[in-house]
């Protein structure tokens, strides 16, 4: 069995967005969505299954845009993520109205994916590279001294900004076996005039063009999703003030906590593709360019082996 799972995360306000939820972007030369050009290239990669995390209330528009379109090439489930998916016990704050996080998102898997999986973000291009990495690791069998062995897409922090503003990215570091010794967020991420990459402000601190970076690009198998429930309670009962409004449940988090914990073995997985996605409203067309240059390439042909709209 070669079974595996792309799960696509596709809940996600996009405040920085300006109101409009950017995954339901079309950004194809026939209106394909950004998830489009991910779901042909894990397809191709070898996955043979996809679920889609979203709300409730984009069921109906997901599935006319994309979901219903797909699951005419391939299996398709549907998980929900909402505020009051919490453990037995636990309420949701007064006042809370962010999302709770990709930690959360995937957590909500737990029964629907019993296979090996890799988990994106819906708005974001990733390359074909990353999924036929990932899904040759996870399909390898491995003796893993630790309960949770993982992989993840190492992409290159300099192919991985956007043009119109600070991001944020998880950057890592990475021993000399390939491993993920640690990740750390880091917001507002830019490039200036000089083309050195800074974070922070005020007196910005640099960061290497090279550094290898999580783009929420995980490879994993069932057990990992098991764990997420105990580690969701931890979070919650360490929320104080208003911690307990905007503090989210994050991927990059937790597995920095297990491999702190010597809990998790990480690979990972370089790939030189350039990431690009719709972070501003901004970047929307930048997309669209880049795409049409991978189109006249040839890396994506005519009908997207049948992942195009219509």
């Amino acid at each position: 069995m070669n079974d595996a799972t792309l799960i696509i995360m596709a809940a996600g306000i996009g405040s920085r967005f300006g109101g409009g939820v950017k995954q339901l972007e079309q950004v194809g030369p026939d209106g394909e969505l950004i998830m489009d050009y991910s779901i042909c290239d894990a397809l191709k990669a070898g996955f043979n299954r996809v679920v889609f995390i979203i709300r409730r209330d984009l069921e109906q528009d997901f599935r006319e845009m994309i979901g219903d379109r797909i699951s005419r090439m391939v299996p398709v489930e549907y998980v929900y993520q909402s505020l009051d998916f919490l453990p037995r016990g636990f309420k949701v704050p007064l006042g809370r109205k962010k999302p709770w996080g990709t930690a959360q998102a995937v957590m909500c898997c737990r029964g629907v994916v019993r296979e090996p999986f890799a988990v994106i973000n819906a708005d974001d291009y990733y390359g074909r590279q990353a999924f036929e990495k990932i899904y040759a690791y996870l399909l390898t069998p491995h003796t893993c001294p630790v309960p949770y062995d993982m992989c993840m897409a190492g992409f290159i922090l300099k192919n991985t900004l956007s043009e119109n503003g600070g991001v944020t990215r998880g950057v890592c570091t990475v021993d000399a076996e390939g491993f993920l010794r640690a990740v750390a967020e880091t917001p507002d991420v830019r490039m200036n005039k000089r083309g050195e990459i800074l974070h922070g402000a005020g007196d910005a601190r640099r960061l290497s063009p090279d550094d290898y970076v999580s783009m929420n690009m995980w490879g994993a198998y069932p057990e990992f999703i098991d764990c997420l429930e105990e580690r969701f309670i931890r979070f919650l009962e360490g929320l104080t003030g208003e911690e307990k409004e905007r503090r989210e449940f994050l991927l990059p988090v937790v597995v920095d906590q297990l491999l702190r914990e010597k809990r998790a073995r990480v690979k990972v997985l370089e790939t030189r593709d350039r990431w690009f996605g719709v972070t501003y409203r901004q970047d929307r067309e930048l997309v669209a360019e880049a795409l049409r240059g991978l189109i006249a390439e040839g890396m994506y042909g005519d009908g997207m082996t049948g992942v195009r709209r219509g």
